[in-house]
C-alpha cells in the first residue's frame, strides 16, 4: 500500500493506493486477502470500518454448522452430487453450484490446517452429520463458534505474511469509471474525515445487509453494505430468499437445537404488564404443542411449508404477538409448559418422545433439561450476562441470513470489471440451502475472486491525474452532504429505528402486497429528503448517517424485489409467507396470515434487479445449467498449464 495525499477542491486528502483492496474482516475477506497474497498480488489491503466488529466473528448457534463434501466413511458422494444437491435449491446458478461442490474439500482442509477444532474420529475421518437439506451427512462443527474460529485462524495467518489492514475507516462511495471498478470513498469514523482508495480491484467482502431490520439475529455492529453495491451498478439476486427465524434479541443469538428441545415455555408480556402463555392459549393438545417446539430445534428456519400443521406455526404465533399485538416474547427455561410437573412423553410424536428419552431429558424443568443435555448452552448465555437458570429470555422471529445478493459469475465478480462480491453479501444460493452451506460458499468464493484476479487482472492502478477527475465530483457531493448532516438536528438514531422497524413489521417473512408499497413509498420518502431530515451531533457520528443512506438505499431495491416477485405470479416460498385472498390460513388467526404455496413456476427462474437513476427496475432470467465438469485429463492439465483454466 502507498500513502499519498490528493488535493481536491482546495483540500488535501489522504490518499491510499493498492492493487487490490479488500472490504471487510470476517472469513471471507481474510481468506481473499490470503489467497491474493500467497498468488502473487502482494499489494493487497484489507479494509475494515472494525476489525472486531462483523457477522463472522460474532455470531453462532447451538451447533454451528459448516457443509462441505462428505470426507468419511462409506457414504458415496462426489462434486458432481454435492452439486445437484446445492443446485436443486431452486433458483440457483449451476457453475455455482459446482465449484461450490469442487472446492470444498480443499477449503476445508485449509481451515483444518490453520488450526480450526474441527473434530476427527481416531483414523483421522472427518466424521459428518445431516444438517437440513442434506441428504448424505455432509455437516461438520467446531462448536457453536465456528465462524469465529475461522476469522481468528484466518487473521492470524493474514497476520503472519503481512496483509496490510485499513482499520477504522467505512466505505461510503464506490467509485467506477465508464467501464471498471476504480477505487472507493472512505470515512474515517473517529473524525469524520474523507480519504480516498485508489485500487485496480475490490474485493467486498461485507456480508448481508444486516442493516436493514430491527428484528435481527445479525451482531450489533454489522451493518452491511449492499446499497453501495446497487449504486455502483452491480445487480441484485434472488433478493426475495431471506432466512428467518427466533432469536434472541439481548444478545442476538439463534435459539435453535437443544433450547428448542428441551422444551422451554413460551410467554408474552404487553404494556399492561399482563403475562399471556399464548401457545398454550392456541393449542387444545400440550403433545401437539409440545411436539412443535421440540421439531423447531431441527426445522430453525421460518418455512412456509411448515405452517400448515407444522413447527412453523410457533414462528407465526411469536410474529403475531410482537408484531400485531404489541407485546414482548419471552423463553422460560425455569418453568414447565402449560405449569407440567414434567415432560408428558406418551403426548409426544414418535420422533420426540424417542430422542428426549434417549438423553435422559424428560424430568425435571427446562432448564435442568438443557443442563443435562447442553451445558455450553447455557455457559454461552451468562458469559453474554443473561443467566438462563433465573431470568427469561427476550426473543423475536429474527432476519438471519440473506440467501440472495449481489449477482456475481463462476469466479465471483460482479458485471462491474474488478468489483467482486464474496461471503454472504454475493448472491449465490437459492430458496432452500444446506445448513452451514454459507460457510464453505464463502471460502470458496473468495478463492475463486482471488484466482482471477492473480492470474487476469494485475498491473497499474489508474492514472492519479484521471482518478482525481473522476473522483472530484464524488467527493465534492459528499462534502457538501457532511455539511447539511451537521447543521441539522441530531436525528440519525431515530431515523435507523423508524427505518428498521418499519421493515420488520412490513417487509419481514410475512409480506403484503399493500404493506410492502407502504414500506416502499416511506423508502423513497426518506431518501428522498435525506438531506434535511437527517443530522448529527458531530463529525465523529457522520458514518452513521452514511449507514442508514446505505440502510435505506438497499431496503428501496429490496422491497421493490419483492414486490416484483408477487407482480410476476410468485406467491410463499422458502421463509416468506406472501398473502394470498384465496388461501389457506392457520386455524384461529387472522386473514394476514392467508397464503397458498408457490407452485414453482419460478424454481429455474432468476430475479436481477437493477437500481437505475430512475429508480429500481427488474430483468428475470433462466438459472445457469449445470455444467457437465470433469474432463479428459490431457486437455485439462494442457489448459492448466497454458492459462490455469481461467476464462
Amino acid at each position: 500500500m502507498e500513502q499519498t495525499t490528493l488535493c481536491l477542491e482546495g483540500k488535501q486528502l489522504p490518499l491510499f493506493s493498492c492493487q487490490t483492496a479488500v472490504v471487510g474482516s470476517g472469513a471471507a475477506g481474510y481468506h481473499a486477502a490470503i489467497r491474493l497474497k500467497r498468488l502473487g498480488v502482494k499489494d493487497t489491503l484489507l479494509v475494515t470500518e472494525g476489525r472486531l466488529c462483523g457477522t463472522s466473528r460474532n455470531t453462532g448457534s447451538d451447533k454451528q454448522t459448516y457443509y462441505k463434501l462428505n470426507l468419511s466413511g462409506d457414504m458415496a458422494d462426489s462434486p458432481a452430487d454435492m452439486a445437484r444437491e446445492l443446485f436443486a435449491g431452486k433458483c440457483v446458478d449451476g457453475d455455482h453450484a459446482l465449484v461450490e461442490a469442487a472446492l470444498s474439500a480443499r477449503c476445508f482442509y485449509h481451515l483444518c490446517e490453520l488450526g480450526v477444532p474441527f473434530p476427527t474420529n481416531r483414523y483421522g475421518e472427518f466424521v459428518g452429520y445431516k444438517t437440513d437439506h442434506d441428504p448424505r451427512a455432509r455437516a461438520t462443527s467446531a462448536g457453536p463458534l465456528t465462524s469465529k474460529l475461522m476469522t481468528e485462524a484466518l487473521e492470524a495467518e493474514a497476520g503472519r505474511i503481512g496483509v496490510e489492514v485499513l482499520d477504522g475507516f467505512a466505505v461510503i462511495r464506490i467509485l467506477r469509471d465508464e467501464t471498471q471498478v476504480i477505487g472507493l470513498v472512505l470515512l474515517e469514523r473517529k473524525s469524520g474525515n474523507v480519504a480516498l482508495l485508489r485500487a485496480k480491484n475490490v474485493i467486498f467482502a461485507t456480508g448481508g445487509p444486516a442493516g436493514m431490520y430491527a428484528d435481527s439475529v445479525y451482531p450489533h455492529g454489522h451493518s452491511g453494505a449492499t446499497g453501495l453495491a446497487f449504486a455502483a451498478g452491480a445487480l441484485g439476486k434472488n433478493l426475495t430468499e431471506w432466512q428467518f427465524g427466533l432469536a434472541s434479541l439481548n444478545p442476538r443469538w439463534n435459539v435453535s437445537g437443544t433450547y428448542m428441545q428441551v422444551l422451554p415455555r413460551f410467554f408474552s408480556v404487553g404494556s399492561d404488564g399482563v403475562e399471556h402463555e399464548f401457545l398454550a392459549d392456541y393449542f387444545d393438545d400440550p403433545g401437539q404443542c409440545l411436539t412443535n417446539v421440540f421439531l423447531k430445534g431441527y426445522q430453525w428456519p421460518f418455512d412456509c411449508r411448515k405452517v400448515l400443521g407444522g413447527s412453523s406455526i410457533i414462528d407465526l404465533l411469536v410474529y403475531r404477538e410482537t408484531a400485531l399485538y404489541g407485546r414482548r416474547v419471552y423463553l422460560d427455561f425455569q418453568r414447565n409448559p402449560y405449569d407440567l410437573p414434567a415432560v408428558p412423553v406418551d403426548k409426544l410424536s414418535p420422533e420426540a418422545r424417542q430422542y428426549l428419552v434417549s438423553a435422559g431429558a424428560t424430568e425435571g424443568t427446562p432448564i435442568e433439561r438443557l443442563a443435562h443435555m447442553n451445558q455450553p448452552a447455557i455457559d454461552l448465555y451468562r458469559e453474554k450476562g443473561v443467566d438462563l437458570e433465573k431470568e427469561p429470555l427476550e426473543i423475536a422471529l429474527c432476519a438471519q441470513h440473506n440467501n440472495g445478493g449481489i449477482d456475481v459469475d463462476c469466479w465471483w465478480q460482479t458485471r462491474l470489471p474488478g468489483f467482486f462480491v464474496v461471503g454472504e453479501a454475493a448472491g449465490t444460493h437459492g430458496v432452500y440451502r444446506p445448513g452451514g452451506s454459507a460457510l464453505n460458499a464463502g471460502q470458496v468464493g473468495s478463492l475463486r475472486a482471488a484466482q482471477y484476479i492473480a492470474a487476469r487482472r494485475q498491473g497499474e492502478v489508474l492514472d492519479p491525474d484521471r482518478f482525481a477527475q473522476l473522483a472530484a465530483p464524488v467527493v465534492r457531493e459528499i462534502a457538501e452532504m457532511n455539511v447539511r448532516l451537521l447543521k441539522n438536528a441530531d436525528t440519525v438514531g431515530v431515523k435507523i429505528e423508524a427505518a428498521t422497524v418499519r421493515m420488520s413489521h412490513l417487509g419481514g417473512a410475512i409480506r403484503v402486497k399493500d404493506q410492502l408499497r407502504e414500506a416502499l413509498d416511506a423508502t423513497k420518502q426518506d431518501l428522498t429528503h435525506f438531506s434535511e431530515t437527517v443530522g448529527v451531533s458531530a463529525p465523529s457520528k457522520l458514518w452513521r448517517a452514511w449507514r442508514l443512506w446505505d440502510i435505506l438505499t438497499a431496503q428501496q431495491v429490496y422491497l421493490f424485489a419483492f414486490l416484483d416477485y408477487l407482480k410476476a405470479g410468485g406467491a410463499s416460498r422458502g421463509s416468506s409467507l406472501c398473502g394470498a385472498k384465496n388461501g389457506q390460513k392457520p386455524e384461529h388467526l387472522e386473514e394476514l396470515f392467508r397464503f397458498q404455496l408457490d407452485d414453482g413456476t419460478h424454481d429455474a427462474s432468476v430475479q436481477l434487479i437493477e437500481l437505475t437513476s430512475q429508480g429500481p427496475k427488474a430483468i428475470w432470467r433462466q438459472v445457469r445449467p449445470l455444467p457437465e465438469g470433469g474432463g479428459f485429463f490431457e486437455n485439462v492439465w494442457r489448459g492448466y498449464r497454458e492459462n490455469g483454466n481461467i476464462d
